[in-house]
């Protein structure tokens, strides 16, 4: 049986919102590291935040790339960073998003982007009672959200570069 290698790959992006300029070379070493590429990102300012740095770059490589890419950034605990992964053909997407003092949160994520929270994960909020729709919305990200949105809307127009991770 032949093995479609096109089926096993997706994309995403990893959004470095803010990072010490001593640590953007660990960054770039790190995905540089898990892609198999050299990542080059291009660190400018952030504004939302004075002394740190951001930097954005698209990425596509096989499935489960996004997971490998937050294990080799979550390691910084002052980073604030989001990684997504499209869905793919009998995947979910995913989305992560790391906020100092929030810790890493994971959504999946449809084809459309939107966060999907499992019936289980539903079930046991309603079970639990107490505030249902704070626990919803913390089971959608938003708490990540809230903090990570100041440091979103700053970074429009900066540079994206692409990463492309070889497969085997």
């Amino acid at each position: 049986m032949q093995s479609n290698h096109l089926a096993d790959l997706t994309a995403g992006v990893v959004y470095i919102h803010s990072s010490p300029a001593a640590l953007c070379p660990h960054v770039d070493w790190a995905l540089s590291a898990t892609l198999a590429s050299p990542a080059k990102l291009r660190w400018t300012s952030q504004p939302a935040d004075n002394g740190l740095l951001r930097a954005t770059t698209d990425w596509s490589g096989p499935v489960g790339t996004g997971a490998r890419l937050v294990d080799s950034l979550r390691v910084w605990p002052m980073l604030r960073f989001e990684v997504t992964e499209d869905a793919s053909c009998g995947v979910d997407g995913e989305r992560y998003s790391h906020v100092p003092g929030l810790g890493l949160w994971r959504g999946s994520t449809s084809a459309n982007g939107d966060v999907m929270v499992g019936e289980m994960r539903l079930r046991s909020i309603m079970k639990a009672g107490g505030d249902i729709v704070a626990e919803i919305d913390r089971a959608m990200g938003a708490p990540w959200d809230e903090e990570l949105e100041p440091y979103r809307s700053s970074g429009e127009g900066a540079e994206v570069m692409w990463l492309h991770r070889r497969v085997s």
